[in-house]
């Protein structure tokens, strides 16, 4: 069983919104920030990105505009919403106390 991909699985989402929050991007630029911040551990495919993108955006989580480049390309970029924002900070609360939790666990010393 490929434990990463499972964990990666439940935590996608809370992956994008963690980046959009920090500043509006677009597709591209997520695959690459998330593929640099952990040292290449996130490599995601276009087939993960933009389907989580859209549910996001279903969910009233993230807004996707596009807008027009210098060199008139198009370009859909991703803002976090109010909702997004009160989501993310629930996820990165609970998130915080799983991993203190499992540190616990796994640091324990044996007697």
């Amino acid at each position: 069983m490929n434990y990463g991909r499972e964990l990666l699985k439940g935590n996608t989402d809370s992956l994008l919104l963690c980046l959009i929050s920090r500043e509006p991007t677009y597709g591209y630029k997520v695959v690459k920030e998330l593929e640099q911040r952990s040292n290449g551990y996130f490599r995601f495919k276009e087939g993960t990105l933009y389907p989580a993108l859209h549910r996001l955006e279903r969910e009233g989580l993230i807004e996707g505009r596009w807008q027009i480049l210098a060199n008139g390309q198009q370009r859909r970029y991703y803002y976090i919403t109010e909702k997004g924002k009160e989501v993310l900070a629930a996820r990165l609360a609970t998130w915080q106390d799983f991993s203190t939790a499992v540190k616990a666990v796994m640091q324990a010393e044996t007697v």
